[in-house]
């Protein structure tokens, strides 16, 4: 072959070549794109779309979405919060996602029904604006932006789902998480846990009239302890009143019935299980019903929450009936103790009998005193300090291994009194702040002794939470040089 007929085919090849880098179809678009055409090598990415309204048909219903400062709620079949996690799903996907190819750019009718595309599964039409360098824009027409994309079938063959964009006749693929993120019903879209919030802190009572038990809380003054009205004026145990709301308002609804007078009637809700009303420091209180009614041989709870003029109806859990309903001892403090720690200046500790109490003080800086603590009787001296913080946080820390008797009238019978071995705790002016006594063992409980702490009732309290009390002020000071004995011959 000549050498010119190498240079001809040469030629050719590279003209074939550089065809079929010109034909090379454009890469598939964004399901939202904000841009009219793709950014310029090197230019910054455009700004992500802050979505503000969207409208989703699906599953033989219409949800309207509306982003709202404290997060996206449902405006319309009913007014509700929006579950977050099922909305930034569809808009990651939204802001994201891009087609996967395109199946066919000039569908005919056949196609369009072939594709599942004349009568859609789904259709999300989105809004959203273009921030500016400062986050604005959300009022301005120019960065208003707004797609319409209608899902068709699934593609067997990869999972794959066909998808249409409003003004364009194209048929695009996009994967299937697609469709899983946006081919949603108002029931996958509605927040579930719909009782909450219900946070101690913000508060004031609690009133529960259940199946079992019946009880009216409120908070005191301090905003972080809670008080036992009824049954029994006593304190309650805060941390567990906490658990108690945070169980309770994490009930999820397995589904929203309608709310119509008729249906809480034929649920049970005019004469409910539980009854519960929430009081909180500001705004409207908060009403919970719960009943139980029969639906194909099978019992159902529902629960009904009610705020000033809201009122959501819903199916729940079984296990919401007993949340509420406990008794007095599981809401009962089990602190022996209640004392402001930082008040304490002064411990006596009883041996009981006639012995002399061992006593420990702690000057104030403010007065020109040490702030250390010292060993004021029997005999003087400085305490070890640690030893005397670990005594006071384990009076603190104290907890009742049961309850006994209520509102003791005689004490004497558990071998409490004025004799009995005790500890005393005083403020700065020498005002007792609380005192602990401590009793019998209880009887078939060796490691258990009886006491009486800070409140009405008779406790148990283990003996080995107390064993370590000061008996003589040598359980208090550092032992001398060389050993007990002083380092003596």
């Amino acid at each position: 072959m000549r050498p010119s007929a190498f240079v001809v085919l040469g030629l050719a090849a590279m003209g074939s070549w550089a065809c079929s880098r010109e034909e090379k179809p454009p890469a598939p678009p964004k399901l939202f794109a904000t841009e009219t055409a793709e950014p310029k090598l090197g230019a910054p990415a455009p700004a992500a779309p802050v979505f503000t309204h969207l409208t989703v048909k699906a599953r033989g219903a219409t949800t309207e979405l509306e982003r709202t400062p404290e997060g996206w709620r449902i405006t319309s079949p009913v007014e509700a919060k929006a579950d977050p996690y099922a909305v930034e799903a569809m808009v990651q996907q939204l802001t994201t996602a891009k087609f996967k190819s395109t199946v066919n750019a000039a569908p005919s009718d056949a196609d369009l029904k072939k594709f599942g595309l004349t009568s859609p599964h789904f259709t999300v039409t989105a809004r959203a604006y273009v921030p500016d360098v400062n986050g604005g824009g959300a009022e301005d027409p120019s960065r208003q932006r707004t797609v319409t994309l209608s899902g068709g079938e699934e593609n067997p063959f990869d999972g794959s789902v066909y998808v249409r964009r409003d003004g364009d006749a194209t048929v695009y693929a996009a994967e299937g998480v697609v469709r899983w993120s946006l081919d949603r019903g108002p029931f996958e879209l509605r927040a579930k846990e719909f009782l909450g919030p219900l946070d101690a802190a913000t508060l004031q009572s609690i009133e529960v009239t259940a199946k079992d038990h019946a009880y009216l809380l409120t908070r005191d003054a301090d905003g972080k302890t809670w008080r036992m009205v009824k049954p029994e004026p006593t304190r309650a145990n805060a941390s567990r009143v906490a658990d108690l709301l945070t169980a309770f308002a994490g009930q999820q609804a397995l589904s929203f019935p309608e709310d119509t007078p008729a249906a809480r009637k034929a649920l049970g809700l005019d004469s409910p299980l539980v009854d519960a009303r929430f009081v909180p420091v500001s705004g409207d209180p908060i009403r919970v019903r719960l009943s139980q009614a029969t639906r194909d041989g099978t019992p159902v709870v529902h629960a009904l929450r009610e705020q000033g003029t809201r009122a959501t109806l819903a199916e729940v859990d079984a296990r919401a009936l007993t949340t509420l309903d406990v008794g007095v001892p599981e809401l009962k403090d089990r602190r022996v103790l209640a004392f402001p720690r930082d008040a304490v200046r002064r411990l006596e500790f009883h041996p009981g009998g006639k012995a002399a109490p061992v006593v420990v003080a702690r000057g104030s800086s403010l007065d020109g005193g040490s702030d250390a603590w010292r060993i004021e009787g029997p005999d003087g001296g400085l305490a070890r300090h640690f030893r005397v913080v670990k005594l006071l946080g384990s009076l603190e820390s104290l907890k009742a291994a049961a309850f006994g008797e209520a509102n003791v009238k005689r004490w004497e019978r558990y071998g409490i009194g004025e004799a009995s071995r005790s500890v005393v705790l005083r403020d700065a002016d020498g005002r007792e702040l609380t005192r602990l006594w401590l009793g019998n063992a209880v009887p078939e409980q060796d490691e258990r002794l009886y006491a009486r702490g800070s409140g009405p009732d008779l406790v148990e309290v283990s003996a080995g939470a107390v064993a370590d009390w000061p008996t003589s002020t040598a359980d208090l000071k550092d032992p001398p040089p060389g050993g007990p004995d002083g380092g003596a011959p």
